[in-house]
């Protein structure tokens, strides 16, 4: 029931016969496009990048790299991709035969060895060649991981590579100009990304289904509260990839625009539950702080190209980056099934290891985060890599001072229990007191006696209990009273 249909380096494509359980990358492997491939299975390494034309909110595209081994080519049914093998035979600087700009930098300084990540880096480095706030800057204001061409080192962080040492890769991406005004694939982003379509297939007992609307949704939802939804699939694919979970139905959510808003209230910000983190990051343009210290570190930027709020959130997970920054936040969630809509303090959601107060039928539509916002605000981090990496432990602090003394404190914990958790204790013994390193260490003292860390292959639990011990004293010694630009005064 229903053909796929979708268009791959500039070439319509119709498939009648695509499993619901089918992968992007091992349908385009089945192409013969078979630059992209599955290193890890699990979206991070970057092997099997591609580019998708996605909107940018003001009527074209951009081109962005996703990872093709998570999300189903069903999700991809009306859109628009483009692979490594399509970016050198085009017309223009790129005709049949000769390079993209990316692939002869690549190429020229030795970013390819043995080859197998190659073009995984190249669609990357391509995403970041298009992006259009990418401009030159003065030799003087260029850093280690942005060059003064303003390529952002970071758009390559999803991108793992053994062979090169990674600094020909640097190179080239640093040795890349701006797009000729006549490449195809920067005209392509003057025109809007293909809308969304409505799907609908039967395969193998199984069900993919992309609602036209929010009401839609709702409504097979609540007949099928057992379905799996689907936004960037950085979860389900893992689940399906590695785990060999087969969903019996799949709700695709990530294009219904109800759920993709963002906007400023006068006592909040809301924000769209499948709105993608990169779309997040771009649209709030560091307004929340808290929020732009967490993105930078969670995943990478091919994972955040994808991956959503809605659904960190959503799977419940203890160890989830945007809990305890959203905790610290005071936000709330607002869920919507056919029943109507209501509000919940995140404080309140989680109710036990994977477990929350969702009711079935029940989804979640946007994370609401109360406005004013406090002056003085951290998000530490603990994992094995600095980044492209799943928490240890996680902690994030919203504090605001009038003059030397607290007067409000909201502290976020991850993976220090089975749900992530205010740090309500710890909060009691700081607000309304002084903020003083005697203070803090008492606040410290309270905040690992309120935990429950456990061992596990990532950390063990007395090396959890001293990270979180030490989060409170770099809180302090990061923002002494004297220093704090947020105190009132």
């Amino acid at each position: 029931m229903g053909s796929f249909q979708i268009t791959v380096n500039g070439q319509p494509r119709v498939d009648d016969d695509v499993p619901v359980h089918l992968n992007l990358l091992d349908w385009l492997r089945g192409l013969g496009l078979t630059g992209a491939k599955e290193g890890c299975a699990e979206g991070e390494c970057g092997a099997c990048a591609i580019l998708v034309a996605r909107p940018d909110g003001r009527g074209g595209s951009r081109w962005t790299s996703i990872n093709a081994c998570l999300v189903p080519a069903l999700a991809l049914d009306g859109q628009e991709v483009v692979t490594s093998e399509g970016l050198g035979a085009r017309p223009g600087p790129c005709s049949a035969g000769e390079l993209h700009p990316v692939q002869r930098e690549m190429a020229g300084r030795g970013g390819s060895q043995c080859g197998f990540c190659t073009p995984g880096f190249v669609c990357s480095m391509t995403a970041e060649y298009y992006r259009p706030e990418r401009t030159p800057v003065p030799a003087s204001e260029a850093t280690p991981e942005h060059g003064e061409n303003g390529f952002d080192l970071h758009a390559l962080s999803g991108n793992l590579c053994r062979c090169t040492g990674y600094r020909p890769i640097k190179d080239a991406a640093y040795a890349l100009g701006s797009p000729e005004e006549h490449d195809p694939l920067l005209r392509r982003q003057g025109t809007a990304a293909p809308p969304a379509r409505r799907t609908e297939v039967r395969a193998g007992g199984a069900d993919f289904v992309r609602p036209a609307s929010l009401e839609e949704l709702a409504e097979r939802y609540a007949e099928q509260p057992g379905a799996t939804l689907l936004a960037g699939s950085t979860d389900v694919g893992v689940e399906v990839n590695v785990r060999h979970t087969r969903p019996g139905t799949l709700l695709a959510i990530d294009r219904l625009e109800e759920l993709r808003s963002l906007r400023f209230a006068a006592d909040h910000v809301e924000i769209g539950a499948a709105l993608t983190l990169s779309e997040a990051e771009r649209s709030l343009a560091g307004r929340i702080p808290l929020l732009a210290q967490l993105f930078p570190q969670f995943a990478s930027r091919l994972v955040r190209n994808s991956a959503t709020l809605g659904g960190n959130l959503g799977t419940g997970s203890p160890i989830g980056d945007s809990a305890p920054v959203l905790l610290a936040l005071d936000a709330s969630l607002v869920l919507f099934s056919t029943r109507g809509e209501r509000v919940v303090p995140l404080a309140e959601y989680f109710t036990g290891y994977r477990q929350t107060v969702r009711e079935p039928g029940e989804l979640l539509r946007a994370v609401r985060v109360p406005l004013p916002l406090a002056g003085t605000t951290a998000f530490y981090k603990v994992a094995k890599r600095r980044f492209d990496d799943i928490s240890s432990i996680s902690t994030a602090f919203a504090m605001q001072l009038e003059g030397d003394r607290v007067s409000s404190i909201r502290i976020g914990l991850g993976g220090v229990a089975a749900t992530p958790l205010r740090a309500r204790a710890a909060e009691e013994v700081l607000l309304g007191g002084p903020w003083t390193e005697e203070a803090a260490r008492e606040a410290s003292a309270a905040m690992t006696a309120e935990s429950t860390p456990l061992d596990d292959h990532r950390a063990s639990a007395r090396y959890r209990t001293a990270m979180l011990e030490q989060s409170v004293l770099r809180f302090f010694a990061q923002h002494r009273p004297s220093e704090h630009p947020g105190a009132n005064r």
